[in-house]
């Protein structure tokens, strides 16, 4: 290589300064990050808002958890993360057994709680609570349903316990089984769609037990491998593997 204006001396010198970055770029951590939403829960088949309610998986979605955990095997996860509630915790469970690593829960990824709705079918949350629910579909990020939360106070505390999960397993896998609520808004933050002057989002749909694989090189270089990716679920759910649940 030539550089015009340097002499032999002085591009050795200009080598030397440079090995530094040379080997900050070959050290570089990659993190990888999978976003799974929980299996398909009592609430979902009966179409209702589940919010931070109890509600276990059906027995469609402990099949999905068992298909989820096998395919995640294979990743050589490092580390497992759950929001607390019992459907999220569930569909975590195959795959900390076959890895034998612990479950780590956390309120911190739950669902929005979504309040007056909880429980309710959405007839029945746009027929009793119209504000909130037409709040809710709109994506009105700062409304705060009665007794519950908003998108923007979710997105908070999401982020800020990923932030505290990424810096704990730089250079590691990592997967963290979570919510579609949850998980739409980590990945328009993740990807940079969303910030403090945003007012509505659209919605990202993830299906029951959908992968979303993220790789982050860096705060400004992180790289989607996928979203909602449900191939793995295509022998219990055919043709509609894709579509949300």
């Amino acid at each position: 290589m030539y550089c015009l204006g340097l002499n032999s001396s002085k591009m050795e010198t200009f080598y030397f300064l440079l090995l530094p970055f040379y080997f900050l770029l070959l050290k570089m951590a990659v993190t990888k990050l999978y976003l799974v939403r929980h299996g398909q829960s009592d609430g979902n088949a009966e179409g209702r808002f589940g919010g931070h309610s109890p509600t276990p998986l059906s027995a469609l979605g402990k099949q999905q958890a068992e298909l989820t955990a096998q395919v995640l095997a294979k990743e050589k996860i490092n580390a497992i993360y759950s929001s607390d509630l019992l459907r999220a915790v569930q569909t975590a469970q195959p795959l900390a057994k076959m890895l034998d690593l612990p479950i780590i829960a956390t309120a911190a990824f739950r669902e929005r709680k979504v309040g007056v709705l909880e429980g309710k079918t959405f007839d029945e949350s746009k027929a009793e609570h119209p504000k909130d629910y037409y709040a809710l579909v709109n994506r009105n990020i700062h409304h705060v349903i009665t007794g519950g939360e908003s998108y923007r106070q979710l997105l908070k505390r999401a982020t800020g316990e990923l932030h505290e999960v990424l810096r704990a397993h730089q250079d590691e896998n990592v997967v963290i089984f979570s919510h579609t609520g949850a998980i739409c808004y980590l990945t328009l933050y993740l990807i940079g769609a969303i910030n403090r002057y945003t007012k509505t989002t659209p919605w990202l749909v993830t299906s029951n037990c959908g992968i979303n694989r993220f790789e982050i090189r860096g705060r400004n270089n992180i790289r989607v491998h996928a979203f909602n990716d449900t191939r793995h679920l295509q022998q219990i759910t055919g043709n509609d593997s894709f579509g949300a649940r």
